[in-house]
């Protein structure tokens, strides 16, 4: 049900996308916002694992650097018949954890310096867990495309909106030249939004289905419920420096504060996600 959703909110969003290509610029404008979203997500799509990892300052290590992070990393890989993903430290002391990388064989999982002295090593197996689950998902991919076009999407609202305060959109007479002002804001102002509450739904979903994979994948659905307890807890008093809106849904939990940020979260509500974690525990018993 889970991917029939993404699937489905998707195929909304490059709606959005190709209906205000159309509405700026008709058929022609249809087929360049196809062109440049088929630009952005091939950049997206192979570079955008080393854009993250380069933003967070997040650092390579070894077996040698973090012996229990790496040794759990690799439990769970080869237990799941998995290529060792890179492992990455970010020198942040909010405990959280991401994964990135276009498919299993190109990933890299990065874990904040705070998450390893605040975790016991079966709740940070259940963390690990989670973002192995991302990978084999393949939800990198799709929240890469999607951020990429609701990035898309604003930029162009942006034009559109300058373009309409200026009389770029106007036509000859004032009347029409008011209607044309008129409309073109309103659609600068409802694209994004949409954009955004569907990108928000998609990374949702991905959620919940990471949680539940994850849960699978290491066995142990209780320990990734009490890593999410802690890591909750933690983040909302000691926020992540160098996070940032277009990145924040890569990470396990929320890493902003609260306040507004909390009623646009790319998160499901922590105490659905643990609820839910909680009833698995009990059909897997």
């Amino acid at each position: 049900m889970n991917y029939l959703k993404t699937t489905l909110l998707l195929g909304a969003l490059t709606g959005v996308f190709l209906f205000l290509g159309q509405y700026i610029g008709g058929s022609h404008g249809l087929l360049i916002a196809l062109i440049f979203a088929g630009i952005m997500n091939f950049v997206s799509y192979f570079w955008s694992d080393k854009i993250v990892l380069m933003m967070y300052r997040a650092k390579e290590i070894d077996a040698q650097d973090a012996p229990q992070l790496f040794r759990v990393i690799e439990r769970l890989a080869s237990k799941n018949n998995m290529p060792m993903p890179r492992v990455f430290i970010i020198p942040e002391e909010s405990p959280n954890a991401f994964a990135t990388g276009r498919n299993p064989d190109h990933a890299a999982v990065a874990a904040t310096a705070g998450i390893l002295r605040l975790l016991s090593e079966e709740e940070l197996e259940g963390v690990m867990a989670h973002e192995l689950a991302h990978v084999r998902n393949r939800d990198i991919l799709i929240s890469s495309i999607a951020a990429t076009l609701a990035g898309a999407i604003t930029y162009i609202a942006h034009m559109l909106q300058w373009g309409a305060m200026f009389g770029g959109m106007g036509g000859r007479d004032n009347d029409s030249r008011g209607g044309n002002m008129i409309g073109a804001l309103a659609m600068a102002i409802m694209a994004p939004l949409a954009a955004m509450l569907i990108q928000m739904a998609i990374s949702r979903s991905r959620e919940y289905a990471a949680d539940e994979s994850g849960a699978r994948l290491s066995g142990k659905p209780m320990a990734l419920a009490a890593a999410l307890e802690k890591l909750h807890a933690y983040s909302s008093r000691m926020p992540m420096q160098l996070a940032t809106p277009s990145t924040s849904h890569l990470f396990i939990v929320n890493p902003f504060k609260g306040g507004l940020a909390v009623l646009f979260s790319t998160h499901p509500p922590m105490e659905k996600r643990i609820a839910r974690l909680r009833d698995l525990s009990r059909e897997m018993a």
